[in-house]
């Protein structure tokens, strides 16, 4: 029984990966906002009756890719990062590329997760953890020494209160401000690339390779990480 039960698991498992490759290609065609069951079972020559036993509807199917998508960008940047061995600002510049990277390599699936809100679709609470892999990888990069950052405006009171909840939330180290400019930091990361996928840099900063590189040495010295610019 046992055996029968795995090879039923395998091809299950099997199917469901080309459920979501399919998936994924129609992204690249015809965005999130025209993803369709109907259209994903005709490709793989289903019925659509057999793919609702697989993904119940559109929006299931579309948490499936976007949970993918957050834990494949995660796992880049979390295998980029080499450790706490490495000095702070290296791992940062590591960590920022490798986001890029990533990025750049799956364009679409970068869309679906950071680019605009796919109409009717609210994301359930199994995305928040995968979302975080990123921000809580520069978070323990910024947590692995003593940040001694640039003058910055006091915080308002209602920012200053946020940061200190995220800050218990989390267990992490640090001060209300070096929190703002860690939040203010993973803003820009993900703003540049975007404004680089989007075509904002076109005829400004093209190739945007120099200005994310500088962006990157920028922000570090902003969030008061240590070691000079390279």
């Amino acid at each position: 029984m046992s055996a029968i039960r795995t090879a039923r698991d395998r091809a299950r498992a099997e199917l469901t990966r080309e459920i979501k490759d399919e998936a994924r290609r129609q992204l690249a065609e015809v965005g999130a906002h025209g993803l369709s069951l109907r259209a994903v079972s005709r490709e793989l020559g289903m019925v659509s009756s057999a793919l609702y036993r697989y993904f119940p509807s559109r929006d299931h199917l579309l948490t499936a890719l976007i949970v993918d998508a957050y834990n494949a960008i995660g796992e880049a940047v979390e295998t980029a990062d080499p450790g706490p061995d490495t000095p702070s600002r290296q791992r940062w510049k590591r960590v920022w590329h490798a986001t890029r990277a990533w990025a750049r390599e799956h364009p679409h699936e970068y869309s679906l997760i950071y680019g605009s809100p796919v109409p009717g679709y609210q994301a359930p609470a199994d995305t928040i953890a995968p979302a975080g892999r990123v921000a809580m990888v520069l978070l323990r990069v910024a947590g692995s020494g003593p940040l001694k950052p640039p003058p910055s405006p006091p915080l308002p009171p209602e920012l200053r209160e946020q940061a200190r909840q995220l800050i218990d939330t989390l267990g992490l180290r640090g001060t209300e401000a070096d929190m703002a400019r860690l939040i203010i930091a993973w803003t820009q990361l993900y703003g540049a690339i975007s404004f680089e996928l989007y075509g904002q840099y076109t005829n400004v900063v093209e190739p945007a390779d120099a200005f994310f590189a500088y962006l990157t040495e920028h922000m570090a010295n902003f969030v008061g990480l240590p070691g000079e610019a390279e």
